[in-house]
């Protein structure tokens, strides 16, 4: 199931905050050979994790990690400026309609279904807050990922060949694209709004107080 939890509240969640962070050290330093921080205890976290971002995280039937993205307004600091910000010719993207995704992580042994589910569950929460775009730098593999599940985005710039490719891409997410990627995922979208109705409350209930 998709579970959207707050920094402050992991600790509600020990085995999958555990999990969560040691897929990431295992994907982007193990795997990807990434030059990230990786505690004594097998966990990759940085900076932005003291932040208090929004998580979304698919947690397996033994409520461990099995895929899991980060999620920043960039009204305050976000990787795309602080570390990725010539990729926009040096122009901050910076918008309470604009929420940063990073940390796009998946566990080896997650299933085919999950990248799309993350995908999903990012359109719920720009349905539910009001927002218009997500960015965030990607590298050449994600294309391929992006392409078979039909979330694609708009790429605003890059550097480096090949498979060194790296880009700043902003995303959109249409009701046509929220069918196609729930059909990805094999999760309905009664069963996907629910999942994010359990975290926040009902869609309503947001939208009233946000404009509160």
């Amino acid at each position: 199931m998709l579970r959207y939890i707050y920094g402050r509240d992991l600790h509600k969640f020990p085995k999958l905050a555990r999990t969560m962070f040691e897929d990431r050290a295992d994907q982007f330093r193990t795997r990807l050979g990434w030059d990230v921080f990786v505690d004594d205890q097998g966990q990759e976290r940085d900076r932005y994790d003291r932040l208090d971002p929004l998580y979304v995280i698919w947690e397996n039937a033994d409520g461990g990690h099995g895929g899991s993205m980060r999620f920043l307004p960039t009204t305050g600091p976000v990787m795309v400026n602080d570390v990725f910000g010539h990729l926009t010719g040096g122009n901050p993207v910076s918008s309470p309609m604009i929420w940063e995704c990073t940390r796009f992580c998946l566990s080896r042994n997650a299933g085919s279904n999950v990248a799309a589910a993350l995908m999903l569950a990012g359109g719920e929460i720009m349905e539910g807050f009001g927002i218009r775009h997500f960015v965030g730098v990607f590298d050449a593999r994600m294309v391929r990922i992006y392409r078979a599940i039909g979330s694609s985005p708009e790429v605003l710039g890059s550097e480096g060949e090949g498979r060194d490719r790296i880009s700043v891409g902003l995303w959109a997410f249409s009701d046509e694209a929220k069918a196609r990627i729930a059909s990805r995922a094999g999760i309905s979208p009664d069963m996907s709004r629910m999942w994010f109705d359990h975290a926040f409350g009902p869609a309503r209930e947001m939208e009233l107080a946000l404009t509160a």
